[in-house]
């Protein structure tokens, strides 16, 4: 029974700082519960890229502020999984287009898949009407709006396609930390910031 149900699956790679935003998969994973059917295993797990667990794991998410380097064997992982069909959420923490982390997980993308792999995506994407509808596209960040980082909104994403379907989903806009906090302090908001959470599982999972 287990098998069937939703995992967020963090990835732990080798450079940087893997374990940003701790509180945010438990917000998503309390989304899913409130606003969807999908069963879902209530604890974040955490796996290293370079490990065979990656492949069973059909949703991961990776952030971070620094550099990312990866070894050979996590390029190989990484490579691998998306090929196969898996879907892999990266988040910026810096929600910076020229900072450290953009520029080295962008230059390792450039490295796997090719220059031009990585491409924004339309505002009319399926991601953004798989479960709540974003006519818009992404939803803009708190952390955007205040001048940390780049001083930029970042009105769309990126993506690295495979056979039609987002493989590898980018933010610039620091979703994990937008969504770092106690799900118990939803109710203080005038909207739910983490639905568009929502969306990528679902478009994950094929919904």
């Amino acid at each position: 029974m287990n098998a069937a149900k939703f995992t967020f699956t963090r990835l732990r790679y080798t450079s940087g700082d893997w374990d940003t935003d701790q509180r945010m998969p438990s917000n998503i994973l309390n989304s899913l519960i409130e606003y969807t059917t999908i069963p879902v295993n209530t604890q974040e797990k955490i796996i290293d890229l370079s490990s065979n667990e990656i492949f069973s794991s059909p949703f991961c998410y990776l952030s971070g502020h620094k550099l990312v380097q990866f070894n050979a064997i996590e390029r190989s992982n990484f490579k691998q999984y998306v090929q196969n069909g898996g879907f892999i959420f990266v988040d910026d923490c810096n929600h910076d287009i020229d900072g450290l982390f953009a520029r080295s997980f962008e230059a390792q993308m450039s490295a796997l898949f090719g220059p031009h792999a990585l491409k924004k995506i339309p505002a009319t994407h399926p991601i953004y009407s798989s479960f709540f509808k974003f006519e818009k596209g992404p939803p803009n960040t708190a952390f955007e709006l205040n001048g940390w980082g780049d001083d930029l909104i970042h009105d769309y994403l990126k993506a690295i396609e495979i056979n039609g379907r987002i493989a590898v989903l980018y933010s610039n806009k620091d979703y994990g930390c937008e969504w770092d906090y106690d799900f118990r302090n939803k109710r203080f908001l005038a909207e739910d910031n983490t639905k568009f959470g929502v969306n990528i599982v679902l478009y994950a999972m094929g919904s």
